[in-house]
């Protein structure tokens, strides 16, 4: 399947299933998947960001405009799409000369943990910061992000698991 079709159905897939689906669980008032920004993970690397950026906008903007919450979903995915380079240097050792050649599924295990459990982290404490904007709820944000990071983190590697071709 072509790239571009394949990530435009990814782009679909996942705002329809964040919207109708996980949007929808609110587990003991703290556990909300968000499972959308697998795409940030599943995005090829490019030397041109500018495309991608886009993209991780128009998804954060489709779930801000289904769940009327703002801006926050488009600030924390542009947020963590703009980081992803920074991570991937940190985490995997990787430079501009490797992006044509890098495939997070062809990483070692403990490595892509780390680099998706950062970015998961990342996201959910930007999300719960500005759904909150107050400092008297920070324990709420910080319960909102560990069991909701949880749970996205679960659901993505479970997703994965299931999805992936075996070799």
């Amino acid at each position: 399947m072509n790239k571009t079709v394949y990530f435009g159905l990814l782009f679909v897939f996942l705002v329809f299933l964040q919207v109708f689906v996980l949007n929808n669980i609110l587990f003991l008032g703290y556990i909300n998947p968000y499972l959308y920004i697998a795409f940030v993970f599943l995005y090829p690397l490019k030397k041109n960001r500018f495309s991608f950026l886009l993209l991780s906008f128009a998804l954060g903007l489709s779930i801000d405009f289904f769940s009327d919450s703002g801006g926050i979903h488009a600030f924390s995915l542009v947020t963590i799409a703009y980081l992803r380079l920074f991570f991937i240097r940190v985490f995997f050792n990787k430079f501009e000369v490797d992006y044509p050649f890098f495939k997070l599924n062809l990483e070692p295990f403990g490595k892509k943990f780390n680099y998706i459990v950062t970015l998961t982290v990342l996201h959910h404490f930007l999300l719960f910061s500005f759904a909150n904007f107050s400092l008297q709820n920070m324990s709420q944000v910080f319960l909102n992000t560990l069991y909701s990071s949880a749970f996205t983190l679960i659901l993505y590697f479970l997703s994965i698991y299931i999805f992936s071709k075996k070799q």
